[in-house]
């Protein structure tokens, strides 16, 4: 797994700075995750809070997982705001996905705000023990062989 963009933080807040003036709906920030690897898969975890789950999707396209959310405004115009600290609007992440990733079997799971995405190695990046053959014979063939010469 690879993750390498050196400029999404920047990106994001300068985004953050223009379009964000007096009274604007703020936009989320950053979508936490943890990213581990377990024998031969790799688990993701991101914090979801509060998203609807029926807005969660993940995908995967010429090697990179995108995931996205979205959590949704309250929109009751009789609210009188005492603190309006929560972000909503749509979360996204991506990864970029190396070889030894087998795209076609990732798989997620939503559940209490938390996304856990599988990602199986394949067959082919998966350690494994390569068995050394020899044979008794092999010594009478190199001896016929130096004799014949």
């Amino acid at each position: 797994m690879l993750r390498f963009d050196p400029f999404s933080d920047l990106d994001a807040l300068t985004r953050g700075l223009l379009t964000s003036s007096s009274g604007t709906n703020r936009t989320p920030r950053f979508m936490p995750m943890d990213l581990c690897k377990i024998d031969d898969h790799y688990v993701l975890t991101a914090d979801l809070p509060g998203v609807d789950p029926g807005s969660v999707d993940v995908d995967v396209d010429n090697g990179t997982l995108t995931i996205s959310a979205h959590r949704t405004a309250r929109s009751e115009d009789s609210v009188q705001w005492l603190a309006n600290e929560r972000f909503f609007g749509t979360y996204r992440r991506q990864l970029s996905l190396g070889e030894g990733i087998d795209a076609g079997a990732i798989s997620a799971t939503y559940e209490n705000g938390v996304l856990t995405v599988t990602i199986p190695m394949a067959e082919r990046a998966k350690k494994r023990r390569i068995e050394v053959s020899h044979s008794a014979d092999q010594r009478s063939i190199e001896t016929n062989t130096v004799e014949a010469g």
